[in-house]
């Protein structure tokens, strides 16, 4: 759980999130949306594949990343048990 806050507390990860949420782009297409290296950009998506918040797939020479929409169901599910939905014990209002 902590590589995946790692990988959510930094602003161009999560943008990265963002975009991959209507659907899966290639590393060249992501990197159209940000003003960095393709080192730098490599680095965010290896940190996010560390996390398991994307999934990766080489077909020839692009790489294609997606959401693991699995992992994400479950991070989100551990962060609502942290904070507590409304109405709960500890949480909400």
């Amino acid at each position: 759980m902590n590589e995946v806050f790692k990988a959510l507390s930094d602003p161009t990860r999560r943008k990265i999130l963002q975009l991959l949420g209507r659907g899966e782009l290639t590393a060249g297409e992501l990197a159209t949306h940000f003003d960095m290296s393709k080192p730098s950009m490599s680095h965010h998506f290896a940190v996010l594949r560390d996390a398991d918040l994307v999934t990766s797939r080489r077909e020839g020479q692009l790489i294609y990343y997606a959401l693991n929409t699995t992992v994400l169901q479950d991070v989100m599910a551990r962060i609502w048990d942290l904070f507590g939905g409304p109405g709960e014990k500890g949480g909400g209002r």
